[in-house]
């Protein structure tokens, strides 16, 4: 599986969504999957990939928490998460959505 973060630096939570990508990936076995990330820094930059703000999670090319929210704006990106709005979604969250994915 091929995951991306995508991400711009003025919003710090890319870092921790990079830990809960990684927790997630030992849970579902793929702990050796590597993920890598694309600082996004113009807006042109955001509008050629599938950007739904700081940090988005790409699994294959597909967004891990999908929304209708797309957007080439250089800004941070909320989601709704069980525990309630946070800036990356939770590691169980992700798991579901590498579960499904695979």
């Amino acid at each position: 599986m091929h995951i991306e973060i995508l991400h711009i630096n003025e919003c710090p939570n890319w870092v921790e969504a990079g830990t809960r990508v990684e927790a997630a990936l030992a849970e579902v076995g793929h702990g050796d999957d590597a993920v890598t990330y694309r600082l996004l820094t113009t807006s042109s930059e955001a509008a050629d990939v599938l950007f739904a703000g700081s940090p988005t999670i790409l699994l294959d090319g597909v967004d891990a928490v999908p929304t209708d929210g797309r957007t080439s704006d250089l800004a941070c990106r909320i989601y709704r998460t069980t525990e309630g709005f946070a800036g990356v979604p939770t590691v169980a969250e992700l798991v579901e959505a590498m579960q499904r994915h695979i």
